[in-house]
Formats: structure tokens, C-alpha cells, sequence
């Protein structure tokens, strides 16, 4: 595997350790919204503190798993880059 196949293989694990907070951010913007438009409250702070609130607990939920998943691609790209 050439420099073009690490670099895709690094853009794709990036976007694997993104995806699940991405989607966390999505579903709970979507759930406010929704009850914004029910309840015709149109608060900010309403609409961005759950959404910080869930991200940060997502971060530290998946944050063990994240490391071991970075840790894991940067010894495998060091000990390609020693032979």
C-alpha cells in the first residue's frame, strides 16, 4: 500500500471516529427543533445547550474508544515506516 492508501485509510478512520458524534449532534438538534416548533418556544440557548451537552457526553463515552483506534493506526504507520 502506497502514501495514497494510508492517506485514505487515515481519512477513513477519521470520519469512523467522527460519525457517531456527528450523529449524536443530528438527532438531538432534530429532537429540540421539534420541540421548538411544538412548544413555539424559540429560544438559543435552548437549542445549543443539549446539543453540547449530549456531544460531550458522546466524547466521553467513545473517547477510550477513539484513542485505541488512533493508537492503534499510528503504530501500524510507524512500524510500515521503519521497514
Amino acid at each position: 500500500m502506497g502514501l495514497i492508501g494510508h492517506a485514505q485509510s487515515a481519512l477513513m478512520l477519521s470520519v469512523l471516529l467522527v460519525l457517531p458524534v456527528l450523529l449524536v449532534a443530528a438527532l438531538v438538534g432534530a429532537l429540540v427543533a421539534a420541540f421548538q416548533a411544538a412548544s413555539q418556544v424559540q429560544d438559543a440557548a435552548m437549542s445549543h445547550a443539549p446539543r453540547v451537552i449530549a456531544v460531550a457526553a458522546a466524547l466521553v463515552a467513545l473517547g477510550p474508544w477513539m484513542g485505541r483506534e488512533i493508537c492503534a493506526f499510528a503504530t501500524q504507520m510507524f512500524s510500515l515506516a521503519a521497514q
